[in-house]
C-alpha cells in the first residue's frame, strides 16, 4: 500500500524515533514503505516520513539504474564514518522542490537488523553511504535543511513546493 509522505514543516519530521520492535506490523510497514519509496520515486524513505515514529528506514540506491538492491534497516547504527567528506546534491521526499548541497562522510559502516531478525553490517560508499546517512538523520529528527547555513536554508525553504 502506498502511504502518504509527511511534508516539512510537519513536527514529526523533527522528532527522534523510538527503537523498532520486529513484528508482523513492522514487516507490513517496511513493505509499504518500499512500495511508497518506489512510487515517489525515491532512493530512500524513513519511517517518520510516513508518520511511524520508529527507527526503521528502507533504501534502494540501484533501482533507478536497473539494479534493484532493496535494504530494510531496523534499528540501524552508524558505527563508523570516514574522515573524508563530500559535498553533493540531496533531495528529500518530505521537502519537495529544492535540491540542497549537503556535506556527508564518503563512507560509513552501518549495522542494522533485517526483517528476519539477523544482524547485518556493511561498509557503504558513494550513493549508498549518502542515502544511509540521509535516512539515518530522519530517525534522529534531522532534515537536510538542518545541515545548511542560515542563508542556504532560507533559500531552500523559499523553493519548497506547496
Amino acid at each position: 500500500m502506498i502511504l502518504p509522505i509527511l511534508r516539512w514543516p510537519d513536527p514529526r519530521l523533527s522528532s527522534a524515533c523510538a527503537p523498532a520492535v520486529l513484528s508482523g506490523d513492522l514487516r507490513v510497514l517496511a513493505a509499504d514503505m518500499l512500495e511508497t519509496m518506489y512510487a515517489a520515486p525515491g532512493r530512500g524513505l524513513a519511517a517518520p516520513q510516513v508518520g511511524a515514529m520508529v527507527r526503521l528506514f528502507v533504501m534502494d540506491v540501484g533501482w533507478k539504474e536497473g539494479t534493484p538492491t532493496p535494504v530494510v534497516a531496523v534499528n540501524p547504527q552508524i558505527l563508523w564514518s570516514s574522515d573524508t567528506r563530500l559535498v553533493g546534491p540531496e533531495g528529500c521526499l518530505s521537502i519537495p522542490g529544492p535540491t540542497t548541497l549537503v556535506e556527508r562522510a564518503e563512507a560509513v559502516r552501518l549495522r542494522w537488523i533485517d526483517l528476519d531478525g539477523q544482524v547485518q553490517e556493511d561498509l557503504l560508499t558513494g550513493m549508498a553511504a549518502v542515502c544511509a546517512q540521509h535516512e539515518y538523520d530522519h530517525l534522529d529528527g534531522v532534515l537536510t535543511l538542518d545541515r545548511l547555513s542560515p542563508e542556504a536554508r532560507a533559500q531552500a525553504e523559499a523553493e519548497v513546493v506547496a
